[in-house]
C-alpha cells in the first residue's frame, strides 16, 4: 500500500456504478470512488454511457484515508482536455472590449427612457 498516495496515477477495476458515481478497486484493500463530476471533460448526464462494470481504468488518487480503506478518484485529471473543449472558452483577454455589453446598455438606457415617455 505504500505506492498509493495522493497525486499517485494507478490502474484500477470499475467494480459498481451508482448514479453519483463509479467505484474502483485500486488495490486489494482499497476502493475508491471516481465522483460523476470526475469521470470526463465534458457533462456527463449518465454515467453508463462512460463506463461498466469491469473495465480497467487509469485513475489519479486525489486523497485517501487509509484507516477506512477508501479513495477519492479521478479519470479526467489523467486525460487532456480535448482541443474543442479548449476553443469554446476564450480568454478574457481574447474578448474584444465591446464584448461587456454594461456600457452599450448605460447608454441605451437613456434612450429607452426618453421612448417611453413619448408613448
Amino acid at each position: 500500500m505504500s505506492k498509493l498516495a495522493v497525486g499517485s496515477i494507478v490502474k484500477g477495476t470499475v467494480t459498481g456504478i451508482q448514479p453519483y458515481g463509479a467505484f474502483v478497486a485500486i488495490s486489494d484493500d482499497i476502493q475508491g470512488l471516481v465522483h460523476i463530476s470526475e469521470v470526463s471533460h465534458q457533462f456527463v448526464k449518465d454515467i453508463h454511457d462512460f463506463l461498466k462494470v469491469g473495465d480497467e481504468v487509469t485513475v489519479k488518487i486525489l486523497s485517501i484515508d487509509e484507516k477506512a480503506k477508501r479513495a477519492s478518484l479521478s479519470i479526467r485529471a489523467v486525460k487532456e482536455i480535448p482541443a474543442s473543449d479548449k476553443l469554446r472558452q476564450p480568454k478574457a483577454k481574447e474578448l474584444p472590449e465591446t464584448a461587456g455589453g454594461f456600457h452599450i446598455l448605460k447608454e441605451k438606457l437613456k434612450e429607452w427612457i426618453e421612448q417611453s415617455k413619448n408613448e
